[in-house]
């Protein structure tokens, strides 16, 4: 390392020499500062003398003036922003020298000899051959000003730079294409540059210019998906502030890989928004004072001082381990890491280890690489895979790939005890023990057969070089086998002349690399007798299980004990083999572990035997095994994972795993690029691990959404943040996988921690349900003392325990108590309650007398709950407290809360106050015993105050005389003889309407007839079709001066019930034609790709793209038939959207178009949309058509007492004519039930 800072000392100086006396500065842009000023750093006056700094007077050439000129010299000061607070001084800007930029110690230097800062002809060639695209543009400081300054910009697929001129090194502004998130033309040639933080404008020379910039930016910014987070954050090796001479504020530095990196604060870096990066394969280091140090390259020359000299000591470290990283080639390290097993430490289990032991044949990690040195080379031969490539021969590299960590390990670290076991967290001193007594001292070991035998050891030596088993040779070496011996017989030949003979290379390069070792010196002390040599051994796992015949289809049906034979199963290098005995020799069937994609543990009592497991080959086979005993099919498990898992997953093997195997996944990231992972299903976890540094779990509990789209073919699992998308190779592991992962994301048990959880550890049904209680109950007197429909809060409850996430509670649809029944209900159903194991001890603190002494009890029982019975009680708390601040609505006081939640939260008979008393502490003492932030709390309540105040708004709005509404309806086309005037009550459903027109009219409805009620807009040239549960009076209401209600058939009904009645996945995708209602062209539908999902409605630009323009949630859009004529639609199939914000603080109306390239598609979009938001009920169950129709009355409530009918006090003659005929006809008479119900109810409760 020395020889190599000396040389690169000697280049740098010779080039800075040739240097000084050529180039000039580039031609300086002048500006016209009188009409506005700016604080660009560009252009300066010369500084004068009297304020300059001090300057080197060794170097005299360094201060000479030039007389007579204005001098411009570059600066790393940002043109958008100072690098410090402005401090205007007389005649006087910053130049780059002031930036530490000196030129061999002087501070500033005219253009004649300074040091050049442009790059030689052949540099710059290479420089410009990675970039996609450069040229000029004008870019604008965003402090305000004016005036745009002349920029060189240079676009590569990780930064977008800017530079003083085209022949610059270092930029002035780096800014990395994953932080953009848009790219924006606005106007006179300009665009936006738009990050998180920031917005960079710049100007073209021509509209032409300014759109190749945008689409390129736009191209790149697309390859990285949603918005990334920076990844120098996690890559950096070193980072902090330094000074850079003669700057009066400090740089942000950042060390990473092979590069340097300046910002302007850790702000910016977080950001990702810095100045220039610094290759350092040209740089070089030199100490030059206490705390300072100067980092040299042929370009500039970098002064930088520390705060301390332990920090000065750590950044020259930092860096110079950058110039090796810069100088060292990675070809080798690629190679060596195709075998899996190479890619993590032999010792450690440290990632990407970049040395090897080239005698002991084990990759090893840098911290792990010097214990080996502290060996000896005489015990470890230490090499570098990326610096000492002349060691790296072919025949080595295959040493390596062929054993690999895993074998190698196999021998040398056959016996470690997990207490003595390295983890990537060890210390030193623990290194340092676990390597020697591995390496020095063979602790670890496999002892061979022979070994304490020494001629029994050179002979199979001799035997085995002849053949390719490299293990074996590297266990007979270390365990005393001579190297440079010979055999003993007539021919005397060593081993190596052996290997060489018989042309085994790789024999060979094992042996050279190990003639003079010393070999491990823990000795045996039993007396081992004498055995001769044979091969050993290497069966991994044997014994007899139970096997059905493999089938290609999924196992639906069970699997009884007559249906098993019994085999003698073999798992033996690489190979799983069944026999029909354990006394046959050829097997019946056999595996290789390689092609076993998936492992299922399935649960107890599925089949005849009451434990089994299933294989799952790339083949598309399906293996079954079972066995009575646990204990043998979990070993089986074990044994079989571990053979066809890849190192890198290994860990997968500590789980109780239901199900594990191989899958391609994608996400945001790699929307475009599936990656093979690894998965593992662990109750309701889910591990994933696509290479030996990317680990993740994801815990199915709390996804926000899990889906199967495409036709059964990907799984979307969504979570807080980001999506995942997993996709199946094979069909038959995959719909395993898909029912195992969704049984595991679903409510399992009647504990806490088996229901389907928020971010924050909160069951979802507890916060659905508080939501709801919130937005429609605060003010409703006897919340949680009345009592719901036992029959609705069962369907509610059991609705809820199926799947929480799809259940969503809306007022009207919901009653208030019914819900509020379902919580406690809730809580009075766990298994193991809210407080767990410790109710008594909760129960027993109500008895110290003194407060603060009692709500210290409680908050440390508070800290012995588990993590969601905690966040679980203090929801409940804080909801309950808000009640009770209302109390004067509600009437449910403290006490009342506590009467009601104190038996169904201790699952107590009640008679004893004890329970309550706990309850009415919690409440009483809410903000201290759960160190609430009393401004929150202040938010909350004040947010619970607005909501009731709505409602009491709404509240006093006046009902319509009577509770009815006169409406006009038309029967088929709207015409006078067809008009109906119809009461409509607010209870009315678009489904009574229709029953009520039809018995008016004495329609006779035949099979297939689907007749419905459609809100025609004649303006608009538009059409909906009202869901039969709609109410009709809001519709009513909203209905305008060229809107009216229509009766009439559906013809498409029927098609859409079949459509919907295949699909399998309840959600749509596909390209569609898309304009918004405000839009600047007369003829502007564009092609977008639109996802329709059970929550909402995506487009995105193109099928590729990762990141949605516009998202629309589901329940907000009312879908029209038909698109006015005149905004010119493509196709004559389109529906119109009607989308409706429901924020009352902030109420948005949008309206756009979308085209349908046929009348089937447009139906199929419809009926989705349709389905979604009405749960699947399109139309009502029971029938189709006439017969559903004419079956109405029978859904509607009776008129009965008993068995009599009842005969209505108010009414119109047909109304009672009808009751009449009821009672007349009995309770047998299907057709006597025909009445209008709703509006007599209405008008008898009057």
């Amino acid at each position: 390392m020395q020889r190599l800072c000396k040389l690169l000392t000697t280049r740098d100086r010779s080039q800075v020499t040739d240097t000084q006396t050529g180039p000039q500065l580039p031609p300086r842009n002048t500006h016209n500062r009188s009409c506005v000023s700016t604080d660009d750093s560009d252009d300066y006056e010369e500084p004068d003398p009297a304020v300059s700094l001090p300057v080197d007077m060794a170097n005299k050439d360094g201060f000479l003036s030039v007389p007579g000129t204005k001098v411009r010299y570059s600066s790393l000061c940002s043109d958008d922003e100072l690098l410090d607070e402005e401090e205007h001084t007389t005649n006087r800007r910053k130049s780059w020298q002031d930036y530490g930029l000196s030129t061999l110690g002087s501070i500033y230097l005219p253009s004649s000899g300074r040091l050049s800062t442009t790059l030689p002809a052949q540099d710059l060639a290479s420089s410009q051959s990675g970039a996609i695209k450069t040229g000029w543009l004008d870019k604008s400081p965003p402090q305000g000003s004016l005036i745009f300054q002349r920029r060189w910009v240079k676009l590569d697929s990780d930064y977008l730079r800017y530079y003083d001129n085209e022949k610059e090194v270092y930029s002035k502004r780096l800014i990395p294409t994953s932080v953009i998130t848009e790219v924006l033309s606005v106007g006179d040639q300009k665009f936006e540059v738009v990050t998180d933080q920031r917005t960079f404008l710049f100007r073209a020379d021509s509209d032409a210019e300014r759109s190749e910039w945008v689409r390129v930016l736009q191209e790149v910014r697309s390859q990285h998906g949603e918005v990334a987070t920076f990844h120098l954050w996690e890559a950096a090796e070193q980072q902090g502030y330094l000074e850079l001479r003669g700057l009066r504020s400090k740089l942000y530095i950042v060390a990473a890989a092979d590069k340097i990196y300046l910002y302007k604060n850790q702000e910016e870096f977080k950001m990702g928004i810095g100045i220039t990066s610094i290759d350092m394969n040209v740089g070089n280091i030199k100490d030059t004072d206490r705390r300072a140090f100067d980092l040299t390259t042929p370009y500039r020359i970098f002064s930088f001082v520390a705060d301390s000299e332990q920090c000065k000591e750590q950044w020259v470290c930092v860096m110079r381990e950058c110039i090796s990283v810069a100088l060292s080639h990675s070809e080798v390290c690629e190679r060596i890491w195709e075998e899996p097993s190479n890619a993590s430490c032999a010792d450690c289990s440290a990632p990407r280890p970049e040395w090897a032991s080239i005698n002991l044949c084990v990759c090893v990690c840098k911290r792990c690489a010097g214990e080996h040195r502290s060996l000896g080379p005489s015990i470890s031969k230490v090499r570098s895979l990326k610096m000492d490539r002349k060691v790296w021969t072919e025949e080595l590299i295959q040493v390596f790939l062929l054993l690999g960590n895993e074998r190698a390990n196999g021998f040398w670290a056959a016996n470690v005890p997990p207490s003595e076991a390295l983890s990537t967290d060890s210390t030193s001193e623990e290194r340092k023990r676990h390597v020697s007594s591995k390496y020095r001292h063979g602790k670890y070991r496999r002892y061979h057969p022979l070994y304490g035998h020494q001629a029994e050891l050179d002979r199979a030596l001799c035997v085995n070089v002849q053949s390719d088993d490299l293990l074996e040779s590297l266990s007979l070496i270390f365990c005393g086998a001579d190297v440079n011996g010979c055999r003993g017989d007539a021919e005397g030949a060593s081993p190596l002349q052996l290997a060489q003979s018989h042309g085994q290379l790789l024999q060979l390069e094992l042996l050279n690399h190990n003639r003079n070792t010393e070999l491990p010196r823990l000795e045996v002390d039993a007396v081992m007798e004498t055995v001769h040599y044979f091969a050993p051994p290497s069966v991994t796992h044997n014994g007899f299980l139970f096997k059905t015949a493999s089938m290609n289809r999924p196992i639906a049906e069970r699997k009884a004990k007559e249906e098993f034979s019994r085999r003698w199963c073999v798992l033996n290098d690489g190979v799983f083999s069944y026999y029909e005995s354990d006394k046959n020799a050829t097997p019946n069937g056999g595996l290789k572990t390689r092609e076993i994609v998936c492992l299922a543990a399935n649960a107890q009592l599925k089949h005849g035997y009451s434990h089994t497991f299933e294989l799952y080959s790339d083949a598309e086979r399906l293996y079954l095994f079972g066995a009575d005993d646990a204990d043998t099919v979990r070993d089986w498990v074990k044994s079989i994972a571990k053979s066809f898992l890849p190192a890198c997953a290994e860990w997968f093997l500590q789980c109780e795993f239901g199900r594990v195997g191989r899958l391609r996944c994608k996400d945001s990231l790699h929307l475009h690029s599936p990656r093979i992972g690894w998965f593992c299903l662990e109750g309701s976890a889910l591990h994933i691990c696509l290479d030996s540094h990317t680990h993740e779990t994801i815990h199915l509990h709390k996804l926000k959404e899990l889906s199967i789209q495409q036709d059964n073919e990907v799984l979307v699992l969504v979570e807080k943040g980001r999506s995942l998308y997993i996709e199946g190779e094979r069909k038959l592991d995959f719909a395993g996988w898909c029912a195992d992962i969704q049984k595991a994301a679903s409510s399992c048990g009647d504990s806490l921690n088996q229901q389907q959880l928020t971010d924050t550890d909160v069951p979802v049904i507890v916060e659905r349900c508080i939501t709801y209680i919130t937005q429609c109950g605060m003010s409703s007197e006897g919340i949680y003392r009345k009592s719901g429909v036992n029959s609705r809060v069962a369907a509610l409850c059991e609705a809820f325990r199926g799947d929480a996430r799809s259940v969503f509670l809306k007022e009207g649809e919901q009653q208030l108590d019914d819900v509020a029944n379902t919580l406690k209900r809730f809580f009075r159903d766990l298994h193991d309650g809210l407080f767990t194991h410790t109710p008594q001890a909760w129960l027993q603190a109500t008895a110290i007398p003194d407060d603060s002494t009692r709500i210290s009890e409680y908050q440390q029982l508070l800290s012995t709950l588990p993590q969601v019975n905690n966040a679980t009680l203090c929801a409940l708390v804080n909801h309950l407290y808000c009640v009770q601040c209302y109390a004067d609505r509600n009437q449910m006081t403290l006490h009342n809360l506590a009467i009601v939640f104190g038996p169904t939260l201790f699952k107590t008979d009640g008679k004893d106050y004890t329970a309550g008393r706990v309850i009415e502490d919690l409440i009483q003492h809410y903000i201290h015993i759960f160190n609430v932030d009393e401004q929150q709390l202040k938010k909350q309540l004040d947010e619970i105050a607005l909501i009731i105040k709505i409602k009491d708004l709404e509240n006093l709005k006046p009902a319509p005389p009577g509770g009815h509404f006169i409406c006009t309806v038309y029967l088929e086309e709207k015409k006078e003889s067809a008009e109906q005037l119809v009461k409509i009550p607010g209870s009315m459903s678009a489904f009574e309407l229709v029953c009520e027109i039809l018995d008016r009219r004495n329609i006779s409805v035949r099979e297939k007839d689907y007749w419905c009620c459609f809100e025609v807009n004649e303006k608009e040239e538009t059409e909906r079709m009202l869901h039969y549960e709609e109410r009709v009076l809001p519709v009513v209401h909203s209905l305008g001066t060229d809107s009216h209600l229509l009766l009439r058939k559906h013809l498409s009904m029927e098609a859409m019930l079949i459509y919907i009645a295949s699909k399998v996945d309840v959600s749509r995708h596909g390209m569609m034609r898309f304009r918004e209602e405000r839009s600047l062209l007369p003829t502007s539908f564009n092609e977008r790709y639109f996802i329709l999902t059970n929550t909402s409605l995506r487009l995105y630009k193109e099928v590729r793209s990762n990141r949605a323009e516009r998202e629309w949630p589901v329940r907000c859009l009312k879908v029209y038939h038909g698109i006015k004529k005149k905004l010119r639609p493509p196709t004559c199939w389109g529906l119109t959207v009607m989308y409706e914000s429901e924020k009352p603080d902030k109420q948005e109306k949008q309206q756009w178009y979308l085209c349908c390239d046929t009348q089937a598609e447009m139906r199929e979009w419809f009926a989705t949309f349709l389905s979604i938001q009405h749960d699947g009920r399109i139309w009502p169950e029971g029938g189709s058509g006439g017969v559903c129709v004419r079956s109405s009355s029978s859904a509607m409530p009776e008129r009965r007492l008993g068995n009599v009918s009842l005969i209505p006090l108010r009414g119109n003659e047909r109304d009672i004519r009808n009751s009449v005929a009821a009672f007349s006809a009995g309770p047998l008479d299907p057709l006597a039930l025909r009445a209008p119900v709703e509006h007599l109810r209405d008008s008898s409760l009057q």
